[in-house]
């Protein structure tokens, strides 16, 4: 990964990522150990690999620590381990979700409080475990994902775009409540960004050629450009910046 700026107060920062051993997640725990900052993060799978190449890459390892966001005791926990191993949690960035196709019509209970496990409850409980840290030390930033799928009223998966559209509202709530203690909740909405996952999965030729028509900006995104947009809102230079959803898109909709 190219670091294509540098932002000096992220420098020994306590920064805990979840889903931040794959896919964008894996480019935002490089982009954050580029910057100084000591990485925890949480995942599923074994990322040993991972962990061995960031720290031939950088000089040091990230800690991982392996669970399911979902368990929220385990999510919990693993937060408690970061802190104990770096000082408490400086910037959460809330990474994991599952943007898995599914129709109305075969949702069922179960299938819904899943989805939303993963791509909403978990960002509620993540915060509220660092954030007596960060009161204490009257500063923190949080960084939420959501998604433009909502705001672009996409089909196809209408229990994560409900859940995106919840993001953004808990983050506006949050910042509200937690920045008279100094802490920063931020959502960030990106586009449609090629990781190895969307390429599998569902990026056909057809499909990319009609959304890079929609985009402003006739690139496709990289995960790049969604590390570069998370750096800066959890750096001080974003540091009036609160209860915002920043849109990373190449510009298919708009905000304001």
């Amino acid at each position: 990964m190219i670091q294509t700026a540098t932002f000096h107060d992220l420098d020994g920062k306590s920064v805990f990522i979840t889903g931040g051993g794959s896919g964008i997640g894996a480019s935002l725990t490089d982009g954050f150990l580029g910057q100084g900052a000591k990485v925890a993060f949480i995942g599923r799978s074994d990322a040993s690999a991972f962990v061995a190449e960031m720290a031939e890459k950088h000089g040091r390892a990230p800690l991982f620590l392996q669970g399911d966001v979902t368990d929220t005791d385990r999510l919990k926990a693993t937060i408690s381990e970061a802190a104990k191993a770096h000082g408490a949690v400086d910037v959460l960035v809330s990474n994991a979700a599952n943007d898995e196709r599914h129709r109305t019509a075969d949702l069922t209970p179960e299938h819904w409080d899943q989805l939303q496990a993963i791509n909403l409850k978990a960002y509620f409980f993540a915060a509220q475990a660092v954030l007596p840290g960060m009161q204490a030390k009257h500063a923190g930033a949080i960084i939420n994902f959501s998604s433009i799928s909502y705001m672009m009223g996409n089909s196809g998966y209408p229990a994560y775009t409900a859940a995106n559209g919840a993001i953004t509202a808990l983050s506006r709530s949050l910042a509200r409540e937690f920045g008279p203690d100094g802490v920063r909740v931020n959502a960030l909405a990106p586009g449609w960004v090629m990781t190895q996952k969307q390429l599998d999965l569902w990026a056909t030729p057809e499909d990319l050629a009609a959304h890079l028509e929609r985009q402003c900006l006739k690139t496709h995104l990289s995960p790049q450009d969604i590390v570069d947009a998370v750096l800066f809102l959890a750096s001080d230079a974003s540091r009036m910046m609160t209860g915002q959803c920043m849109v990373v898109d190449g510009g298919v909709v708009t905000t304001g």
